[in-house]
This record gives structure tokens, C-alpha cells and sequence, in this order.
């Protein structure tokens, strides 16, 4: 694979980001990356949700007081809602100039979980988000202390029900075991004493607000700092931790690069995170430059977004409804905005389960054929649908260059598609583009859209 190409694909979901990286260099290309814009729009579907605390006592006094049937319709609506965010976030990744910034987000949002199913207010899912999105690439420290005092964060794991004398530590267990130290770096009691310090720690108009009614006002030792301690002074002590840095390290390189990173690496990365006083920035041009000449094509597996989206970009598939999308990477196991639990998609070997694997050679076919990505998930009109379901409702495009030979043809799609081609692949992608080819007859397209089928459910094609 053509060494642009693949990091264009690690950097983002296609390879549209190829010429660019190779035009820009990748530090230029990281530089303008990093400068992207964001927009603190609010999308319109999102506009009659809840968005206060006294909205959502209202909905909810609503849900309470409903009939069963206004009750099915209200959560029905939501989540619609629900889907709609997903669809809009797919359209982002896909039309950004730069997508690193949404490859980031969504990084964060597998890492800082918080699941619409438990929270069921979209506008606090949508805060947590933009929250990620805007600091995608800031300080590590400085998010922690703000996604943990979002609405949805203490909603999700619990701490709206964490009180003087009735203590809920799912807040405080997940703030050591999964967001900053990691298992084995912290002391049973440092999470009975941290759920103390979030004690009260709840709801409010745009983020969560200690209230003093539900506070523990007692002091408590916590990570060798003593006091009456709340969140700020809590994350202070844990990123004094010497700990600190190599958890975030090891699932940044995981995310983009290996599945199974050295604890060399780990190490060695962790330990210039803190000299950069947990900086993204810094840390990920380093590990991106720093890992770019190596030899590590084939070194991850590819989630079901950098799956699919690579997919419609290389079939040139015209499509506005990024809700399929939505539906298929849930399917595959990837559903936005609702990971399986607190800990996130496990990733790496989990992407490519058998039935995943036979998910997405079926997907192949349909999309090669110009059958839409979940219309029979989608469409409602059962009749239209059978009558439609042998026709191509579009027409695919794939990009190649005419006036070549097979095995100059073989070799494009191969450079663009495969980490490696062994004697045996080549073997079978001359038995399927003949030495005999001619681009210039009627069917060479399908010919050669055959061979980018065959190629797509290839184990390696699996792999970036």
C-alpha cells in the first residue's frame, strides 16, 4: 500500500486525504489538521429536546403522566433524534477537509464514555461531544476536568444519585480505573474517598454543579493529597500521579496505528506526554512522524467506520443519508453514542468476528451491485421494496486508469488497497483480470469492479 494512502486512511476514512498528505508533507498536513475550525452550531433536530435541567423535569413528569401510547411516540421521537445525531457526526467525517479532528473526537468519545441509552437527553450527548470535538486536540488534563462535569458524564455513571452518607462510586472508580491511571495504579480507598469529593456533584443548566445540600464537606486523603477535595483538586492530584501519562498513550496508538503496541512504545511516548505537560498536539505529531517511515502497514484492523467509509469513497457511491451508515457500523458492533458499557468498544480483534467478516462481504456485493447501503432496513413499503430489490438504484463508479495491462491494473488497486499482495492473491487477480484485458471493450468496468470485489473481502483488505 502506497505509504500516503495509508495514513491517509489512519488519519481519517479514505484515501482522499492521499495527495494531500503527499502534496503538504504530514507535518504540514497535522499543522492544518490541528488549526480546523469547529462550529458551535447547534443542528435543528436537536432544537425541541431538553436542554435544561427543568426541561427534562418536565419530560419527564410528561413520560409519567402519559398514556402508553404517547409514551411509545414521545421515546420514539427521541430516538429518531438520536439517529439523526449519529447521521449528522457520519457527515462530518466524511465532508471535513481534514477528518483527523472527528478521528479524534471519536477516539475520546470511546474513551470518556457516556451512552445515550442511560442518559436519554440528546442535547447533554451533543454538549459531550462538542466538548470532545473542541478539545480534541488540547490538553489532556483540561478535558478530563471538563467532560467529567458534564451532564451527561454524571448522569451516566450515577453521580446523581452519589450523596453524603448514601455514596455512589461509579463516577470515582471510572475517573482512575478507565479515564487517566489505569487498573492497579490507585487504592480502594482512594475510590471511597474520591466518591466523597464528587458527593453532590449533579445536574445543572449547561454542566453539572456541586449542591451543597448532597456535599460531603469531610476532609479525606486521596492520591497522597489531603483535604476537602472536589473534582479540580482531585484531577490535580491525579495527574501528579507518575502513572499518569501511559494509559492515554497506549489507546492513542491502539486507535491509530497497532492493535498491539510495544510497551516500549507505550513507554517511550507516555514519558514525552508529560514533559509536553499532556499536550495532544505535540504527542501526536511526534508518534505520527515518528511511526510514519516505519514499516507498520497491516499492523490494525479496521473499525467498521474506516471500513465503510473507505468503501463509498472508492465506489464513488452517491449518497446524502448517512443514517444506513449509522445502522450498519451498529450492526457491526459500533454503535455511536451507545458503546456495550462503560469501557468502550474493545477494538482490534473484535472488528473482525466471523459474523462481521460475513457482514461485510455481503455489503460488498450489494454495494458493487448499486444496492444501497440498509434499504431493506430503512424502507417501510414492503411491496416497492420486492420489486425493487434485483434493480441497481445506482449506478458505481470506480476510479482506474484506462490503458493498461492487468497486471498494471492489479498493481493500482493492489498500491491502493492492500497492505501486502502475496503469490497466491496475484495468482487469483490474474485469473479474474486476464492477461488478454482490454480497458478500451464494453464490460472492462465490470471486470475490474469484479476484482475490487474479490479484493474487498480479503483478509488483508481488513487490515490498515
Amino acid at each position: 500500500m502506497d505509504k500516503h494512502t495509508l495514513w491517509s486512511l489512519r488519519l481519517g476514512y479514505s484515501a482522499k486525504e492521499a495527495k494531500m498528505i503527499e502534496k503538504l508533507g504530514l507535518k504540514s498536513f497535522l499543522k492544518q489538521s490541528f488549526d480546523s475550525t469547529v462550529s458551535a452550531e447547534i443542528p435543528k433536530f436537536i432544537q425541541d429536546s431538553p436542554k435544561s435541567f427543568k426541561e427534562y423535569q418536565l419530560i419527564r413528569r410528561k413520560i409519567k403522566s402519559s398514556n402508553a401510547d404517547d409514551l411509545k411516540e414521545l421515546l420514539k421521537k427521541e430516538q429518531q433524534t438520536n439517529l439523526d445525531l449519529k447521521a449528522w457526526w457520519i457527515a462530518k467525517m466524511i465532508e471535513e477537509e481534514f477528518p483527523l479532528r472527528e478521528k479524534m473526537t471519536c477516539f475520546w468519545h470511546n474513551h470518556f464514555v457516556s451512552t445515550y441509552q442511560k442518559v436519554k437527553v440528546n442535547y447533554w450527548i451533543f454538549q459531550h461531544n462538542q466538548i470532545l470535538r473542541e478539545n480534541a486536540f488540547g490538553n489532556f488534563k483540561t478535558l478530563t476536568r471538563k467532560i467529567i462535569q458534564t451532564n451527561a458524564m454524571v448522569s451516566y455513571l450515577d453521580n446523581t444519585d452519589n450523596r453524603k452518607g448514601n455514596l455512589n462510586e461509579n463516577l470515582s472508580r471510572e475517573l482512575l480505573e478507565l479515564f487517566t491511571l489505569g487498573i492497579g495504579n490507585y487504592s480502594e480507598v482512594d475510590i471511597k474517598n474520591g466518591a466523597k469529593g464528587l458527593a453532590g456533584l449533579g445536574i445543572g443548566e449547561e454542566s453539572a454543579i456541586y449542591r451543597k445540600i448532597y456535599e460531603d464537606a469531610d476532609p479525606f486523603s486521596y492520591l497522597g493529597e489531603t483535604g476537602n477535595l472536589k473534582i479540580d483538586q482531585m484531577i490535580d492530584a491525579i495527574f501528579q500521579h507518575p502513572k499518569i501519562p501511559y494509559l492515554i498513550t497506549r489507546k492513542i496508538l491502539k486507535w491509530f496505528i497497532y492493535d498491539d503496541p510495544t510497551e516500549e512504545l507505550v513507554q517511550y511516548y507516555g514519558t514525552y506526554f508529560k514533559e509536553v505537560d499532556f499536550e495532544i498536539k505535540p504527542l501526536l505529531t511526534k508518534i505520527f512522524t515518528e511511526e510514519y517511515p516505519k514499516n507498520n502497514a497491516g499492523s490494525k484492523i479496521k473499525n467498521p467506520l474506516e471500513y465503510i467509509l473507505q468503501l463509498i469513497d472508492e465506489l464513488n457511491i452517491p449518497s446524502k443519508n448517512r443514517k444506513p451508515i449509522a445502522l450498519f457500523i451498529k450492526d457491526q458492533g459500533m454503535d455511536l453514542f451507545n458503546q456495550p458499557n462503560v469501557k468502550g468498544w474493545d477494538c482490534g480483534n473484535s472488528w473482525l468476528t466471523s459474523q462481521i467478516f460475513l457482514q461485510r462481504n455481503t455489503i460488498v456485493d450489494a454495494l458493487c451491485n448499486g444496492k444501497p447501503l440498509g434499504q431493506r432496513r430503512l424502507e417501510n413499503d414492503d411491496k416497492m421494496m420486492q420489486n425493487d430489490s434485483q434493480k441497481p438504484l445506482f449506478s458505481v463508479k470506480l476510479n482506474w486508469k484506462k490503458n493498461q495491462d492487468n497486471k498494471q491494473i492489479i498493481a493500482e488497486l493492489g498500491n491502493r488497497l492492500l497492505f501486502q499482495i502475496s503469490k497466491n492473491n496475484q495468482q487469483d487477480f490474474e485469473k479474474i483480470l486476464e492477461y488478454d484485458f482490454d480497458s478500451t471493450t464494453e464490460g472492462s468496468e465490470n471486470a475490474v469492479l469484479r476484482l475490487f470485489n474479490f479484493i474487498s473481502k480479503l483478509p488483508e483488505f481488513q487490515l490498515i
